[in-house]
């Protein structure tokens, strides 16, 4: 079928349900627009519009657990979407487990309550992952920074950069380096994590210029780690 006969929401978005290709387990549930559409698509990795943050997310940005499209189908309306997946990594949940659906609802009847009970253990632990000090401050960083190379903003320094192109950005990463080499080799461990940050700034510009992003490093650390 046509994506154009898919009936998005007033909203511009439509659900999509997230099934595991293998086990047939319900992984999640999110909403994609248009573009996230056509990026999930394009890459056959799953995109969605987040509602809380108002922009695209490629699930496993952040946690390197990516998802793997196997296939795109509508339901008869053509107001919904079910794309079934090979999830990469521990689990489709930001809470850790392997499934989003995790939380038990107790039902009764007329002659006796239907017990149900939660006895299932996060995947990984979500606090390492999207926490403080993790990874996810440097997926917020990067977007940003990608922002501003859609969007040239007057100004910013980030704009500076990517208007001179690619050596200046080459030129800066390695002046960073220097920097953190240098401050290493003094006893203030607060100017090593200043110098750090810096380096880790200009190498998501340098990311960005490129084309790629963080989740691509991610994923080569745990490739290398297995």
């Amino acid at each position: 079928m046509d994506t154009s006969e898919l009936k998005f929401r007033e909203s511009g978005l439509i659900p999509t349900i997230i099934q595991d290709d293998k086990t047939g387990e319900v992984l999640m549930m999110a909403y994609m627009n248009r573009e996230a559409l056509d990026r999930t698509l394009q890459t056959g990795r799953t995109w969605f519009w987040s509602r809380s943050r108002g922009q695209l997310w490629e699930k496993g940005e952040t946690s390197g657990h990516y998802q793997e499209v196997k296939s795109i189908t509508a339901d008869c309306d053509f107001d919904a979407l079910l794309i079934k997946v090979e999830q990469l990594g521990s689990g489709a949940c930001h809470e850790g487990y392997r499934s989003c659906f995790h939380n038990p609802v107790e039902m009764s009847t007329s002659e006796a309550p239907i017990a149900s009970s939660k006895d299932e253990e996060p995947a990984f632990n979500p606090e390492s992952v999207y926490g403080q000090g993790s990874a996810g401050i440097l997926q917020e960083l990067f977007r940003v920074i990608e922002s501003r190379k859609q969007s040239p903003a007057e100004g910013s320094y980030t704009t500076y950069l990517f208007s001179e192109g690619l050596d200046k950005i080459l030129k800066k990463v390695g002046e960073e380096a220097t920097e953190v080499v240098i401050a290493a080799k003094n006893p203030d461990i607060d100017e090593l994590i200043y110098e750090l940050a810096d380096l880790y700034y200009h190498t998501l510009v340098l990311m960005a210029e490129k084309g790629t992003e963080p989740g691509a490093i991610f994923a080569e650390l745990k490739s290398r780690r297995s």
